[in-house]
């Protein structure tokens, strides 16, 4: 039955295994800046969370944004 859902040579294959190779930039600049932000926000948590900020979620999500933007140029320049 998988022989007829996805003969070989079909463009859909060929499609299905670049998909799995190529990985955008975008995303390899979230990943990395992902574990930005796990560092920052453990470093920053009780600070954000303390009262002193009118908004934690949203200084979260702003650091959060700035670490995806320093991931993106350590991944530009390095």
């Amino acid at each position: 039955m998988s022989a007829l859902l996805s003969p070989p040579g079909m463009p859909l294959q060929d499609l299905i295994l670049g998909a799995t190779v190529y990985f955008p930039p975008l995303f390899k600049a979230v990943f990395v800046g992902f574990f930005i932000w796990v560092i920052a926000h453990h470093l920053l948590r009780d600070w954000m969370y303390s009262g002193e900020i009118w908004h934690p979620t949203l200084m979260d999500l702003s650091l959060f944004a700035l670490s995806v933007c320093l991931g993106l140029v350590l991944l530009v320049v390095g």
